[in-house]
């Protein structure tokens, strides 16, 4: 292993142990799943957790004015930018890789609702009353832990729910 992926790995490590610290209030700790590979993405995700790619809650993070929020949505849809302008004032405009590190407090690919940095505002997307469960990340592009709708509700700081997503062509 090189000296840039043990680094990688060790910064994966901390924030999943930061989200396990976090769930631990809720006793859903011991239910975050760590893999091999990567889950960095919609289909390496379900391909890891074993689901389709719709059950997977992807938390977008995007910067409204200054201020940085997460939209949570499932893995079948994108945002829609008239309902998202319509909903936030603004056009969407996602925070970049190292913005999402500053301002979130995790990493692209492992951006999760759970344990962000104050102030981020949290939202939730119609998308994903559809399902029973779903899986968000656990802070790491190797992480998830799977959650009931009501799970998601009461695990996150969340504001509101929203509708800003359409789905995939």
């Amino acid at each position: 292993m090189n000296s840039t992926s043990s680094v990688l790995e060790r910064e994966n490590n901390m924030s999943v142990e930061k989200v396990k610290n976090y769930l631990e209030q809720y006793e859903a700790a011991d239910r975050v799943m760590v893999f091999d590979q990567s889950s960095a993405t919609v289909e390496l995700a379900a391909a890891a957790v074993g689901c389709e790619p719709a059950k997977i809650a992807k938390t977008l993070s995007f910067d409204v004015s200054g201020q940085p929020i997460l939209v949570v949505t499932t893995g079948d849809v994108k945002i829609d930018n008239p309902k998202f302008k319509a909903q936030f004032g603004v056009k969407a405009k996602m925070l970049t890789p190292d913005d999402a590190v500053t301002k979130i407090g995790f990493a692209v690919g492992g951006v999760c609702p759970f344990a962000v940095n104050d102030g981020v505002v949290i939202y939730l997307d119609e998308s994903l009353k559809r399902f029973d469960t779903v899986y968000p990340s656990a802070g790491s592009d190797n992480s998830a832990i799977e959650l009931t709708i009501r799970e998601l509700e009461n695990y996150t700081d969340y504001s509101t729910w929203v509708d800003v997503t359409k789905p995939r062509e």
